[in-house]
């Protein structure tokens, strides 16, 4: 077996993309994103004075603090849906809470996974083809499919990923480390806080009392741990001697994992920190209004690796050469939740914040097994239940909702004053409605389709459709029409390899290491053979789908 990098004629960085992008000189810049789980701007940084976050305000003030920043969705799986491919989660058929829990309480469960639009990949993929090392440590959640993702997304994707790990330590790299500690499950046990629970501030929509507080109180204390990590993340970038070098994102996944947070539209479940630092310390300290939305994060680090983004993407880069005006609005949306349907939209400008809500007649409080243990949310549903609920916290425990909510964000920040019949916002209202009929039909929102008939057209039969196995497409002097399409051979040189799937849609990767677990590299392009011997694995499949079967060659080149 000959040398790898020998063969191809170029070093391990060209040949992850095999392509003439990945030849060229200019240095591209390293992307960390430092992601965490259901957290507000809680920080120091944003003005929170019980937040202890030294680290974390230290960042914001090396980098960029953007205060205008939303979810497309206050719960994780849609929002990552969204996150990785740049598009809304009600565009790909990915809005429900999870795909993976359809049916969960039925008899006969159906858990499927998504199949977005055939053209639909992840941005990973463009920056793995343009010779990025894309590594994932460690949450997915893309709701088109189980774990172990497909290999196409990253290179590495588990607890141990790491940019360390690159073979090529110029390769530029771009590494996701997710947080769970923030996670809603993490504020269940409130036996013991360290953050004092008189100096919280409650929501008018709770009441106030010592339960209310001992459990905003852990929430504190898991940030806290949080503010911990980002600085090892940011320590160890410095030691690697890639600090110099790397655009650091630190962001949330959606709000706070907190009653009338998680799950629902309004800002406290939408509104999420970003922080941005760049080696250049020209932006320093500087505050960022303009609305953002989180499916603009791929194509802001598609913009900003100097990627051109696909057309198709429907989030706007907010930074870099082909960042896009600034939003007017940013939108979202809530379906089925675990097992319980429901279905809101929102519409968020700088001033206002529109809701419509299509299921009227649920109860606010539908039921959400997960959310039932949390203690905010128990103690709420024993308080209603005696009669002792008043004002904001009553409304919100209401057996029924308004078909629509608008309000005043500035005004009122927790968003407890439904200006909806309110003759002074007619025009506003008229306009934001204008804006959620139109964002619909856009977009072609998903959610007005029932479930069932869109699985159907997903899984036809209500079976999960399988990526074909791929062809060898061979180009050689010696015979330019081969039909040996699944099997190796003898060639001459000078020699191509391509492969082909016939599955609409699919990615394929390759690798030549026939260990149990390699490293599988994105197909980009014919692989250009030199004299030797190679073996060669090969796989595919199209989101949704189940991978193809392995298709397996040995090819000696003279």
């Amino acid at each position: 077996m000959i040398n790898l990098r020998s063969a191809f004629g170029f070093g391990c960085a060209s040949l992850l993309a095999i392509n003439a992008h990945a030849q060229q000189e200019v240095k591209r810049p390293n992307i960390l994103w430092i992601s965490t789980e259901d957290m507000s701007p809680h920080l120091g940084c944003y003005g929170d004075k019980v937040a202890k976050t030294p680290n974390i305000d230290r960042l914001a003030a090396q980098g960029i603090m953007y205060t205008n920043v939303f979810t497309t969705a206050a719960i994780s799986a849609p929002v990552r849906a969204g996150v990785i491919t740049g598009m809304y989660q009600t565009s790909i058929g990915c809005m429900h809470m999870r795909t993976t829990s359809y049916r969960r309480s039925a008899d006969n469960p159906l858990p499927f996974t998504a199949v977005p639009p055939h053209y639909v990949k992840t941005f990973t993929e463009y920056m793995r083809a343009e010779g990025y090392y894309c590594t994932n440590n460690s949450k997915t959640d893309y709701q088109f499919a189980r774990d172990p993702v497909p290999a196409s997304i990253w290179d590495e994707c588990s607890r141990t990923a790491h940019y360390k790990n690159r073979p090529d330590k110029n390769q530029p790299f771009f590494a996701v480390f997710n947080w769970t500690g923030t996670h809603e499950s993490q504020c269940w046990n409130i036996s013991k806080v360290e953050t004092d629970p008189a100096e919280v501030k409650v929501p008018p929509y709770y009441p106030d009392n010592e339960i209310i507080r001992k459990n905003l109180a852990k929430m504190y204390d898991n940030i806290a741990r949080l503010d911990s990590v980002v600085a090892s993340l940011i320590s160890e970038l410095e030691k690697e001697g890639e600090l110099e070098n790397t655009i650091i994102f630190f962001w949330g996944d959606h709000g706070d994992g907190l009653p009338r947070a998680k799950r629902w539209l309004y800002d406290s479940g939408l509104n999420i920190p970003l922080i941005i630092k760049f080696p250049d310390k020209s932006n320093a300290g500087k505050v960022d209004s303009r609305l953002i939305s989180s499916i603009d994060f791929g194509p802001t680090v598609l913009s900003l690796a100097g990627i051109k983004i696909p057309s198709h993407m429907q989030g706007m880069p907010f930074l870099g050469k082909q960042a896009a005006p600034p939003r007017d609005a940013v939108f979202a949306a809530r379906d089925r939740v675990d097992e319980s349907y429901d279905m809101i939209r929102s519409v968020r400008t700088k001033d206002y914040l529109y809701i419509r809500n299509y299921y009227p007649n649920e109860p606010f409080p539908i039921w959400v097994p997960y959310l039932s243990n949390m203690p905010i949310y128990k103690e709420m549903l024993r308080l209603d239940a005696e009669g002792k609920l008043t004002g904001p916290q009553k409304s919100w425990m209401a057996y029924s909702r308004a078909p629509e909510e608008l309000y005043d964000v500035k005004a009122d920040p927790y968003q407890i004053k439904n200006l909806i019949d309110d003759p002074k916002y007619k025009t506003i209202l008229d306009d934001l409605r204008s804006r959620h009929k139109e964002w619909t039909m856009e977009t072609k929102d998903m959610g007005h389709l029932n479930e069932p008939e869109m699985i159907a057209q997903m899984w036809p039969g209500n079976v999960q459709p399988v990526t074909d196995v791929p062809y060898f497409i061979i180009n050689s002097a010696e015979d330019r029409a081969s039909k040996n399409y699944r099997t190796g051979g003898s060639w001459s040189a000078p020699m191509t390899l391509g492969l082909y799937c016939p599955t609409h849609g699919a990615s394929m990767v390759y690798t030549f290491e026939q260990k149990k677990n390699p490293h599988w590299l994105l197909y980009n392009g014919p692989l250009h053979l030199k004299p030797g011997t190679y073996n060669i694995r090969v796989k595919a499949v199209r989101y949704g789908y189940k991978e193809s079967a392995e298709l397996t060659g040995t090819f000696e080149i003279k």
